[in-house]
């Protein structure tokens, strides 16, 4: 029998079992709901059922990231985060903060379109279902939420205000002056008024066309549509970030081959703030291994950008080691560059060589033929290290411009439009990829930095190339510039300042961070509040429109092709829907009603996520984003949070390059025009660990049911044949979910809550093991045996003083619990409230004030329990409230410590004395200890080293 259904039940029938913990959970929820108990007031609420304004308080606002409502359901993996946040912010309430909580739904996205597509249901309609069984699992959990601030993504109360926010961005532009975003239209009167010049080769802004106007404004819109080279999924019949696509050139959703093609899209100009997407981050409490993906994701790199002469135009470079440019022996471009068309000449030039020709008969057929071949490889696969080079020369020659002489331009699919200008200058001697080119092509490689290894001058002799930051210039010299002799530092400005006194060069800096991908062909999603005219200007909708509504279609299925076929281009589901489609409009721009066709490309998934954490703080605004007041209150700066934000946000460190960078990008712009006082949205930063679980599969590498499976003499068996264990995901589709109905239903919620937080440190990955749950449940079992008889059912604590002893334990778990649970140590807490717990079971009677001590350290883990001992301890109000206990220091002072006591170095006698003992007390008791007394065996003493209270050392004469 099970350890909640034993016989012993019937003689203790208020033992605390599943059944009671049902029970005392139930009618706690139930409770809490109906009192509004997590309800946290905004400034100018008022008081909350009489009490004192909360809003006098220091605050804390605490974030979960963003569920997706799967059709899974959870498992006992999901809530490890919900549930540390929940315990935090229990604790943070009973230390004097207002505390807000709350969770939403992330529900747009592939996932419920995919769904939808199998199955035939709607989208909003599984969506909507697999919500109400999710929130209906996270409050059997008993979590601690606001539920009058939860909310949808895909609430068209919520989307008005992401739309509302893209045409934000829409409408400005980047101002490096000010280093900050302001409106479009600051921009088109400085351009009417003549204070700014327009780019050269527009004209003047008055001889411009409407056309001309909407296309120079595009080219400094922080959102911007264009035609730019995209990762296209034909499998998922929609284009994809860069950050969505797998290191092996993958869908990160479906695992579908990825291939680049140019479409038409939306952008967000992401890049404009690089710089300072990098400063801040110096300033979040992030960890610093999330830092550093940032940091390398946005690619700060200083060098120069050098232009090679190549006939009457010019090839630009962007290097970081501008000093290694007298090496450089020949050109690589991009297969997809805008110059290759240009350059590409008739015929071969004298003396091309056969291998620099792929075999074919013009230069144009060529580059044509392996333009096609890399155009079937993700980026990820044409830079891969291991990777034959391949490319092919154009027939074209550039001028290197500081040797004079002239170097071949080839293309090649190492080389990325992504980066840089997409043009290399190839140095082979000194970088590896260019070094690997050069043997392929039998290219010249000329030695420029002076190898340190001893290898010699002559690259011919070389089995790779010598790359140093700290070795000396060679043969580079002419022309009236020399930099033989100088260090690398000392030959890049050098270089530099030559390139720009003879304009063929500058320095410059250069960002591996691409603007943002924001289209998506798909149905489910925040549609574009644009819409199009007759000319093709793209036109931003009145807020009086917002929100633009998702319609209602038949057909939601994005239009899929063979993964493989790279020669597709998407069809959206919404552009069938020509009702919605092509409306007539009154834009109210005095041009009355007019024809237009709106924009049927939807938003991506990480829009909503964007800024979700600003609606918590005021849902049912619907006058504006969000109250300036509140927002202030709960995520203004101030001392320590310079940029304010939200003060711990816990999540999984997967989202380091995509919402946490897309979130923090929307949030500097919303701050620069004003709507937001917080630069950034999230201060404090904790990435939680992985519940993990074994796999078994069978011989055929399936997985089977790991409930099913049985262990004997150290291996493993489903249904008599063995199989393979391993360590790994949890998940339906891998036979070994655990639901948290399942542990809730055999030990309460609070079990679960125990047993999660007592696994193992937050931010590390654990095995899941249900064998272990029992553990924490008879901790619950002690802690209630110590407040209620279970024959009986009364309370059984006495009002006596506990003894010295109890003191000194009471004081100590206070102690330790507090600064575990500010540091979010809640393995540790747990461990010293079970050795408190512990040594009260062992008392003859408990003293009131120890058990009430005893709930009010468990009330942020184990909620339910608290509450139902505390009000059984004679107390009205709930214990959400209550003030988290303070230790005493006069308790938390050892009673004695051992000192050693040392002869020569040697261990001689161990002494128990007070923390406080003087050290001439101390010397005086070793000297006269038994012990030591017979190992002097008369010998007078020379010295006595004292260091109270811990240490003697004497030394003999």
């Amino acid at each position: 029998m099970s350890e909640t259904t034993t016989a012993a039940e019937t003689a203790a029938p208020h033992r605390y079992t599943a059944a009671l913990a049902a029970d005392i959970e139930a009618r706690w929820q139930d409770f809490w709901e109906k009192q509004g108990t997590y309800e946290a007031p905004n400034p100018g609420d008022g008081p909350l059922g009489g009490e004192p304004a909360r809003t006098a308080l220091p605050k804390k606002f605490i974030m979960d990231m963003f569920p997706y409502p799967s059709g899974a359901g959870l498992h006992v993996g999901h809530p490890l985060g919900y549930i540390a946040t929940d315990v935090y912010a229990r604790y943070s309430r009973m230390t004097g903060h207002n505390v807000l909580h709350t969770l939403g739904f992330d529900a747009f996205g592939l996932p419920a379109e995919q769904y939808a597509v199998q199955t035939g249901t709607h989208p909003r309609v599984s969506t909507e279902a697999n919500m109400v069984q999710m929130k209906a699992q996270l409050r059997r959990l008993g979590l601690g939420h606001d539920q009058r601030r939860s909310f949808a993504t895909i609430d068209p109360e919520y989307y008005r205000w992401t739309q509302w926010i893209f045409l934000q961005i829409f409408n400005s532009w980047y101002d490096p002056e000010a280093k900050a975003a302001r409106p479009i239209a600051e921009l088109v009167e400085q351009f009417a008024s003549g204070a700014r010049e327009t780019p050269e080769g527009w004209g003047p802004w008055h001889e411009l066309s409407e056309r001309e106007r909407a296309d120079l404004l595009g080219e400094y819109r922080l959102a911007y549509a264009s035609d730019a080279p995209v990762n296209w999924s034909p499998g998922l019949g929609t284009v994809l970030a860069n950050e969505e696509v797998t290191a092996d050139g993958r869908s990160e959703r479906g695992n579908f081959p990825v291939f680049k093609a140019k479409l038409r899209q939306w952008n967000m100009r992401i890049t404009a703030y690089a710089d300072r997407l990098l400063e801040d981050l110096d300033e979040l409490d992030w960890p610093e291994a999330i830092k550093l993906q940032q940091r390398n994701w946005i690619g700060r790199s200083e060098g120069a950008r050098i232009a090679f002469p190549l006939g009457d135009q010019h090839i630009d470079v962007f290097t970081t080691r501008q000093d290694t440019l007298f090496g450089a022996t020949y050109m690589v471009l991009a297969p997809e560059h805008p110059l290759v068309d240009s350059v590409v000449p008739d015929v071969w030039p004298e003396g091309t060589r056969e291998a620099w020709t792929g075999g074919y008969a013009t230069p144009a057929e060529a580059v044509a033929a392996y333009r096609a071949q890399a155009e079937a490889k993700s980026d990820v696969e044409r830079q891969a290290e291991a990777k034959d080079k391949t490319g092919v020369f154009t027939g074209a020659y550039a001028t290197n411009p500081v040797s004079r002489e002239s170097v071949p331009v080839f293309i090649a699919d190492y080389v990325l439009m992504g980066y840089g200008t997409g043009a290399i200058m190839a140095v082979p001697a000194h970088d590896q990829r260019d070094f690997e080119f050069a043997r392929a092509f039998e290219l010249p490689m000329r030695c420029v930095v002076e190898p340190t290894d001893g290898r010699g001058l002559d690259p011919a002799a070389w089995q790779d190339a010598f790359s140093s930051y700290d070795a000396t210039l060679v043969n580079s010299a002419n022309h009236g510039i020399s930099l033989d002799g100088l260090g690398v530092a000392e030959a890049k400005e050098r270089m530099r300042r030559w390139l720009e006194e003879h304009e063929l060069g500058e320095g410059t800096v250069n960002y591996r961070l691409r603007d943002w991908l924001f289209s998506r062909q798909r149905y489910w999603g925040e549609p574009f509040p644009i819409v199009y005219d007759e000319d093709g200007i793209a036109h931003a909708l009145p807020e009086s429109m917002l929100p633009l509504e998702l319609p209602e279609v038949e057909d939601y299925s994005p239009r899929t092709f063979d993964p493989d076929d790279a020669d597709t281009s998407p069809e959206t589901p919404l552009s069938r829907n020509e009702e919605w489609v092509n409306v007539t409009l009154d834009l109210g721009d005095g041009k009355g009603p007019r024809r237009f066709r709106r924009e049927t490309n939807t938003m991506p998934n990480w829009a909503g996520s964007c800024w979700y954490e600003l609606r918590y703080l005021d849902p049912h605004n619907d006058e504006r984003l969000v109250d300036p007041e509140a927002e202030r209150y709960w995520m203004g700066p101030r001392e320590g949070m310079p940029h304010g934000g939200v003060d711990l946000y816990v999540g999984g460190q997967e989202h380091a390059v995509l919402h946490l960078l897309y979130a923090r990008f929307w949030s500097k712009v919303l701050y620069d025009l004003g709507h937001i006082s917080s630069s950034e949205p999230f201060h404090r930063l904790f990435n939680q660990g992985m519940i993990q679980a074994y796999v078994y599969r069978d011989a055929r590498g399936i997985a089977v049911p790991a409930a099913e499976v049985e262990e004997r003499d150290g291996a493993y068996y489903y249904q008599g044949e063995k199989v393979s264990r391993l360590l790994g995901k949890m998940g339906k589709s891998l036979k070994n979910a655990v639901t948290p109905d399942e542990i809730c239903a055999e030990y309460g919620a609070d079990t679960l809550r125990l047993y999660e937080m007592a696994m193992g440190p937050l931010d590390v990955s654990r095995p899941w093991d249900t064998r272990a749950v029992v553990g924490q449940f008879r901790l619950l079992q002690r802690l209630w045996r110590n407040v209620v008889d279970e024959t009986s059912g009364e309370v059984t604590v006495v009002d006596t003083e506990p003894d010295e002893a109890t003191l000194r334990a009471v004081h100590k778990a206070i102690d330790g619990v507090t600064q575990d649970m500010a540091g979010l140590r809640f393995n540790t807490a747990i461990a010293k409230i079970t050795e408190l717990n512990n040594h009260v079971t062992k008392l003859r009677e408990v003293p009131r004030s120890v058990a009430e001590t005893l709930v009010l350290l468990v009330a942020p883990l184990a909620p339910h329990i608290a509450e139902e001992l505390w009000r059984r301890l004679g107390h009205d109000e709930t214990v959400v409230y209550r003030d988290f206990p303070v230790a005493d220091p006069a308790y938390l002072v050892d009673e004695t410590v051992t000192c050693v006591v040392q002869i020569k170095g040697k261990v001689k006698a161990r002494l128990e004395v007070s923390p406080s003992v003087s050290e001439a007390d101390l010397e005086a008791a070793a000297l006269a200890e038994p012990a030591i007394v017979k190992a002097l065996g008369g010998a007078e003493v020379r010295k006595v080293i004292v260091r109270a209270p811990k240490l003697v050392n004497i030394v003999p004469a």
